[in-house]
């Protein structure tokens, strides 16, 4: 049961943490867990001709990731396995750690060429490259927004 309570708009009494899911439109642990610097930062960017996700992950090898595409998603996920054990004379320590995330990027089909993405892992960067149609190729024109 939850102390900290909100009315929804029709006065119905909820824990906040549904207030929170609402606000964000996801489940607050995924949002702290993400917040919270278990998922790798990641850059998104684009070129002329396709964008580009970086995916910051030091230490894994390009067998500990997984990169699909589903429907119009591309979906990159990672674990990690460490197994360490030392023995001494007098001890003996065994250590293990275990990682894994998922990062998931909306690709809309008329925009981007599902057929032609790449992916490649260097010096703990996982850069996935994802080339544009050409429709979507033609340059646009920039709208400044007011804020008011």
């Amino acid at each position: 049961m939850s102390l900290i309570k909100w009315k929804n708009n029709k006065g119905i009494e909820k824990p906040i943490s549904s207030l929170i899911d609402s606000f964000f439109g996801r489940d607050i642990n995924d949002f702290l867990t993400d917040w919270a610097g278990t998922q790798p930062a990641v850059n998104l960017f684009e070129t002329k001709d396709d964008y580009r996700v970086e995916v910051a992950v030091p230490g894994m090898s390009k067998e500990d990731f997984n990169v699909k595409l589903e429907e119009d998603y591309l979906i990159v996920t990672g674990k990690k396995e460490e197994d360490k054990e030392e023995k001494d004379k007098n001890y003996m320590r065994k250590e293990f750690s275990y990682s894994s995330f998922e990062r998931s990027f909306y690709l809309p089909s008329k925009m981007v060429d599902h057929e032609k993405i790449e992916a490649h892992y260097n010096d703990g960067i996982l850069l996935v490259t994802v080339p544009k149609k050409e429709e979507a190729k033609k340059e646009q024109t920039a709208r400044q927004i007011a804020i008011s």
